[in-house]
């Protein structure tokens, strides 16, 4: 394995010392595979700061992380009923939702930047790479243990595109321990319907598994607004001896999401006649399918070495086929159906990535390292029927025939991009005594990108980009359930997507940028619940920008910066009643940044950028009314976004309730009832067609559904 020539690498005095130096009992956690799993339960509020995460390699817990964390168990998200984990991950402090159908509907916005390029996605700590600004994989919480979130600068974990922080889904995995199954039956507004199952534990002494699969559909709350899902995970894993564990996954998705692209705006308004329509033609499609495998091995020859490798394939295929733009013509009072497009995606993903993490004494102190490598190669084939139909279709505004898709040309592949990348890391965690600690971290990566365009071959290249990102941090604990830090970070975004580079870009080099964080984090006594505060700024360069002497120029100066406050509190108010909460507020702008309009530069800085929401908060009150029943309530609120970079308009602000209210008929067996948008608001998740059309979110429903242990 690869991580052969990182044991190699090592001093010898390194190596001599790996076989005697001890490892604390927090390194023998679960979550390491050598013991049975720590399970993270959603009313504990000192596991989501004590248990060790993915934002460190050095198996740190948030408490001793120098940066802003947190966790969302699976049965959190499971309780409250979403459906995505994008949802689930937008109810975290500062994350909101930005999904669309053309970015897989799984984009999100972090402190002031918004995107798959700028906010990463992660499946069991290894990245998924963005192919033409999509990610369509993972999205069902069902067979999630948690969800990690890290806000602000995470490329020194996972390298580019993770300046505004990251997301890894954690999912459910094999363990030691008796065979246990589980069961969910959900019926709900709009003919939705939820059926899953899982299973996992001991085969014997050395072979355990797990295995899930999860079924969901909606008729939708507009004309042919179905969608349906499948989600099916298997794991097994052999234990070779206690100190060698081996586990081979396999992860499908198979999705059609709602042919929807939103409704557009009547004389500037949301029109109440045309809230719960579809313009979409009738042979519209939205498919995703994507299969991930991955042979984990893990090694701890003793108590104070980790030798760890994950081999892994991710193939995703991806088809669009949809007419996207619809404007109101006051004139005819009549809707124009464009942007008639049919796109795919071809992607292959294959990588392996090795690290060791040592603990041994370094100059009579104690500290902690890890060094590592990843290599992976992308295949990417982009297929469209470019040149698009350029005409428009007018339909009915109130009762629309919508027809059928239209083309002017075939659908064939465009062009192939291929990335190979080499990644060195390091990670560190110096502890000065018993208060004071050191954490920092490198990474160094090298990506080739070579594009072949099919149609004009002038338009191919080979293109290299080399780009270092670091972290460094001190961590003051003065007791084990508070500490405080302060962190410096560099961190690197691509200009959209690495992959889909284009010939005009080629000559530019990846956006840097830098945050400073200091925050603080503390576990109340007996339990009672957990608080954090966090302040940051962050600053990015290399945006482009138009050359104010030649308008038709572009050039990488322009920057862009956002700073701002959060804060969490989970707070076990009396023995009945429970409350979390979280509060985002920051100012995100333009700092330098120059835009053509009418053939002339226009200066953007001092601006907000688009669909940022400057203040995002969340709240939950659980009650336990009787010992089998508890009710619930949370409140979700999205300030405004803007919607052009001249911030002449804004999408407003939306503020929406849930509601649930759940009975223990046995100890195995619980019913439930939730209730989604409680008071029926409308609101907008994202917004296309220069602000003209709005992409709703789903009205006032519920869901009645029955959960079983067995």
């Amino acid at each position: 394995m690869a991580v052969t020539a990182v044991l190699a690498a090592l001093p010898l005095s390194v190596q001599a010392q790996i076989t005697t130096a001890p490892e604390p009992e927090r390194l023998k956690s679960a979550s390491d595979g050598a013991l049975p799993e720590v399970r993270v339960h959603g009313q504990s509020s000192p596991a989501k700061l004590t248990t060790p995460t993915s934002a460190s390699r050095l198996n740190l817990t948030p408490l001793e992380t120098p940066a802003s964390i947190e966790l969302i168990p699976g049965d959190t998200l499971r309780e409250r009923g979403d459906t995505s984990v994008q949802e689930g991950a937008s109810r975290a402090t500062g994350l909101a939702m930005a999904g669309a159908p053309g970015n897989g509907g799984t984009s999100l916005s972090a402190r002031g930047f918004s995107g798959h390029g700028s906010v990463m996605q992660l499946f069991d700590g290894t990245r998924l790479y963005v192919g033409a600004g999509t990610v369509t994989f993972p999205f069902d919480p069902w067979s999630t243990d948690r969800i990690e979130v890290l806000r602000g600068a995470a490329s020194v974990i996972y390298g580019e595109g993770a300046i505004g922080g990251a997301i890894n889904l954690v999912p459910k995995k094999p363990s030691l321990g008796p065979i246990q199954q589980e069961a969910r039956v959900a019926l709900g507004s709009d003919a939705s319907r939820h059926l899953a199952y899982g299973s996992g534990g001991a085969l014997d002494e050395r072979w355990s598994y797990r295995f899930d699969i999860s079924r969901r559909s909606t008729d939708g709350f507009m004309p042919r607004g179905d969608a349906d899902s499948l989600a099916l995970s298997g794991a097994l894993r052999l234990d070779v001896s206690p100190q060698l564990q081996l586990t081979l996954s396999r992860d499908e998705g198979h999705q059609h999401p709602q042919r929807y692209f939103g409704v557009p705006l009547v004389n500037g308004r949301l029109d109440d006649r045309t809230k719960h329509l579809n313009y979409n033609v009738e042979d519209a499609d939205i498919r995703y399918r994507d299969r991930w495998t991955r042979l984990d091995a893990q090694w701890r020859p003793n108590d104070a070495v980790q030798v760890r490798n994950q081999l892994y394939h991710l193939d995703s295929r991806r088809h669009w086929r949809n007419a996207e733009n619809y404007a109101w013509d006051a004139t005819s009072g009549q809707v124009l159906q464009s942007s008639f497009l049919e796109i795919g995606h071809a992607q292959e993903q294959v990588g392996n990535r090795s690290d060791l993490r040592v603990h041994q004494a370094l100059a009579g102190l104690d500290n902690q390292f890890s060094v590592g490598l990843e290599l992976n190669r992308i295949r990417f084939t982009h297929i469209n029927d470019s040149p698009y139909y350029s005409g428009s279709v007018s339909v009915d505004a109130y009762a629309p025939i919508v027809g059928r898709y239209r083309a002017s040309y075939a659908y064939s592949p465009r062009y192939k991009a291929t990335a190979d990348t080499q990644a060195l890391f390091a990670d560190d965690r110096l502890a000065l005594n018993d208060q004071w600690s050191v954490v920092a971290g490198l990474r160094q990566d090298h990506v080739q990108v070579q594009r072949e365009d099919l149609l004009v071959a002038a338009n191919g290249f080979d293109k290299r980009f080399r780009y270092t990102s670091g972290r460094v941090g001190l961590v003051f604990s003065p007791s084990t359930t508070q500490s405080a830090y302060m962190q410096w970070a560099r961190a690197v975004d691509p200009l959209g997507a690495l992959l889909t580079t284009s010939a005009t870009q080629r000559q530019f080099d990846v956006s840097t940028g830098r945050q400073w964080e200091a925050g603080y984090k503390q576990l109340l006594a007996e339990g009672r619940g957990a608080w954090t505060v966090a302040a940051y700024r962050i600053d990015k360069y290399k945006l482009l920008s138009r050359d104010p002497i030649n308008p038709t120029l572009q050039q990488q100066v322009g920057q862009q910066s956002s700073e701002g406050l959060e804060a969490s509190a989970e707070l076990k108010v009396t023995q009945t009643l429970r409350a979390e909460a979280n509060l985002a507020r920051l100012r995100a702008r333009y700092e330098d940044f120059l835009e053509v309009v009418a053939g002339g530069v226009v200066s953007r800085a001092g601006k907000t950028p688009t669909g940022v929401p400057q203040t995002t908060a969340n709240a939950w009150l659980h009650w336990t009314l009787q010992p089998e029943w508890t009710a619930s309530v949370g409140v979700r609120h999205v300030g405004r976004r803007q919607v052009d970079t001249a911030n002449t308009r804004q999408l407003p602000s939306y503020t929406v309730t849930d509601g649930g209210l759940s009975w223990q008929a046995q100890p195995d067996l619980r019913l439930a009832l939730q209730v989604f948008n409680l008071f029926d608001r409308d609101y907008a998740l994202s917004t296309s067609n220069n602000g003209n059309q709005w992409l709703l979110g789903r009205p006032r429903g519920f869901e009645v559904s029955a959960y079983v242990r067995f």
